[in-house]
């Protein structure tokens, strides 16, 4: 895959995951937020919890499940942290979760992702 297709197929998988957060509820207050240390897929909420997403778009579930390292789980924790301040007004809680999309499947929202080594 060209990184051309690349782009286009994560940027789907983004809409997507987007899509699914409205449809259980959430508000989505911002995509693609770069930070200096990383950049944080989605910003949502819902009632008083502000969540910080990674959205991973693969050929299956699982190897999108493969590709949540711990290294890029932390890099979105240290982005989420610095965001924190301007998303998480009004919030009681914080998390970071991570939505796994592949073709012909429905997404799986994977809530407060902690990985081992992040």
């Amino acid at each position: 895959m060209t990184r051309k297709a690349a782009e286009r197929w994560g940027r789907r998988g983004e809409d997507l995951a987007c899509l699914w957060l409205c449809l259980k509820g959430y508000a989505v207050l911002a995509r693609r937020v770069a930070t200096p240390v990383g950049e944080v897929d989605i910003v949502a909420r819902r009632g008083r919890t502000t969540v910080f997403v990674e959205v991973k778009a693969r050929p299956s579930l699982d190897q999108a499940a493969a590709a949540l390292t711990p290294r890029g789980m932390a890099r979105v924790c240290r982005a989420a942290q610095l965001l924190a301040a301007r998303y998480g007004t009004n919030a009681d809680f914080m998390r970071v979760d991570a939505i796994l999309v592949a073709p012909n499947r429905f997404p799986r929202h994977l809530r407060n992702v902690v990985l081992e080594g992040a």
